[in-house]
């Protein structure tokens, strides 16, 4: 344990939310659609496309829907298949779903130390619904469970007049300061990207800084930069749609394969020097497993991680194990000293 072969982002088909948050990227597009969520797959098909056999190994698997991934009406079964099959988990939550919580902490302890929750704090939904106890209860009743946890703020320019606040509850309800990320704007005519904010890119810097947030800072270096580097997203990563089974190798890319088609492998390949967008928006989890092996870029413990002020740690000894290695360790046959060209299977359209 403790070395991930692969790190696979999955998309739940939930555009579904109990929070409007301003800077919300499914807002942006209009796409709230009040749909009731549903499950595509039986849990038996999940079982076997996440298998390691199928995988190549042990991976690092996300969660994410467009809108509240926890609204998904087989989530404890999803996380348990997942969990059965040797993964670790991500799942990345608004916290407020408190029976969700509950069923999740009921799936047996051993395998509950591969779980992360990571908790986005939508500080303004939560002082608007006056739900701070029950977001910070959520938090403390996982790590009883034995979970590991981060806390994560998306910052935007209505929030600035009240970071003493920010800080202040964070640090009473989880013994320190909350990671911060980099709003974007996903409806940019030109496809740059963009930071979402009225200050410029230096002063966000500035007053989100103060967080002292290694997330946040190894973000900025990175934001808006164009990567040319060879690149082995689609090999050694993948985003998978767990709607229709669509793989493409991150944010970008061709189809390289179906999920759900049990009838051929995986076609893992490198994306290499073909990415396709601006910059690689989404760094945090793609550069610090080591995508790029030569680019210098913190683990995701180091982003992830606090030490509060009574000693204790929001990452478990498990995850911290996991989230400080590399890809590059458990792929070592394409290290990036000796590259194979598996460019060539990976044309652009």
């Amino acid at each position: 344990m403790g070395v991930i072969k692969r790190n696979i982002d999955c998309h739940i088909p939930i555009t579904m939310c109990n929070l409007r948050c301003s800077y919300c990227y499914i807002a942006q597009k209009e796409e709230f659609y009040n749909q009731k969520p549903k499950v595509y797959h039986t849990i038996d098909e999940e079982r076997y496309a996440f298998s390691q056999e199928r995988l190549g190994g042990v991976c690092m698997v996300n969660l994410c829907a467009g809108g509240e991934t926890l609204l998904y009406p087989a989530i404890k079964e999803l996380v348990e298949v997942i969990l059965e099959n040797g993964h670790y988990v991500m799942i990345v939550t608004n916290g407020l779903l408190t029976e969700k919580f509950k069923e999740l902490i009921t799936i047996d302890r051993d395998m509950r130390k591969r779980l992360f929750f990571k908790f986005s704090f939508h500080y303004l939904e939560l002082k608007r619904l006056n739900k701070f106890d029950v977001y910070f209860d959520n938090i403390r009743r996982i790590k009883e469970a034995g979970c590991s946890f981060t806390v994560e703020m998306t910052p935007c320019d209505e929030e600035i007049p009240y970071i003493d606040d920010i800080k202040e509850k964070c640090i009473q309800g989880v013994g320190a300061l909350p990671h911060i990320t980099i709003a974007r704007s996903d409806v940019d005519p030109e496809q740059r990207i963009p930071h979402l904010s009225k200050l410029s890119f230096e002063d966000y810097k500035k007053v989100w800084g103060q967080f002292n947030s290694n997330f946040f800072d190894e973000k900025c270096k990175m934001f808006y930069q164009k990567r040319t580097e060879y690149c082995y997203a689609g090999e050694w990563s993948a985003f998978i749609d767990l709607e229709d089974g669509r793989i493409t190798p991150c944010n970008c890319g061709k189809e390289i394969g179906n999920f759900y088609d049990f009838s051929r492998p995986i076609n893992f390949c490198a994306i290499g020097n073909n990415c396709e967008i601006a910059h690689c928006y989404n760094g945090h989890s793609w550069l610090s497993f080591g995508n790029i092996p030569e680019l210098e870029f913190k683990t995701y413990a180091e982003l992830r991680n606090r030490v509060c002020a009574d000693g204790s740690e929001w990452l478990t000894p498990t995850i911290k194990e996991a989230f400080s290695s590399k890809l590059v360790e458990q792929n070592k046959e394409h290290s990036w000293l000796q590259k194979k060209i598996t460019n060539y299977k990976y044309k652009k359209k």
